[in-house]
């Protein structure tokens, strides 16, 4: 067994397309139409074979709730891995995402939380 897709609600589906391909870096694998929203999904372009992030719209009033109530406490919807925090942090920050929490050393890791301007709070990740 092992993970194909996982997923973040997203309040608007092109406008989460253009942040995750054009300010995180992800390329966009899947684009199917499906009924009023699309089977729309990205991946690294290290691993364009690998794990795909589905931008699952957040219609569903639970969804809502649930995405809604997760960022209001601060928690992140999902975390990518980087090879160097410090420098992802300020190439990001230059392109105009919000940190809520700067890059933060907690042992094993390091790690930094933006918004996604989607509905998500997102962690990055760096392991020591």
């Amino acid at each position: 067994m092992r993970i194909k897709i996982t997923s973040v609600f997203v309040e608007d589906q092109e406008k989460a397309l253009k942040f995750y391909t054009e300010v995180l870096g992800f390329e966009k694998k899947m684009d199917i139409p499906a009924g009023d929203f699309k089977w729309l999904t990205v991946v690294s372009p290290e691993d364009p074979d690998g794990v795909e992030l589905l931008l699952e719209p957040n219609d569903n009033p639970a969804a809502k709730t649930f995405q809604k109530a997760i960022y209001d406490e601060g928690i992140p919807a999902t975390s990518f891995v980087v090879d160097n925090i410090q420098e992802e942090y300020e190439h990001l920050k230059n392109l105009g995402v919000e940190f809520t929490a700067a890059p933060t050393e907690m042992s094993p890791v390091t790690f930094a939380i933006f918004d996604d301007t989607c509905g998500n709070l997102i962690q990055i990740s760096q392991a020591k």
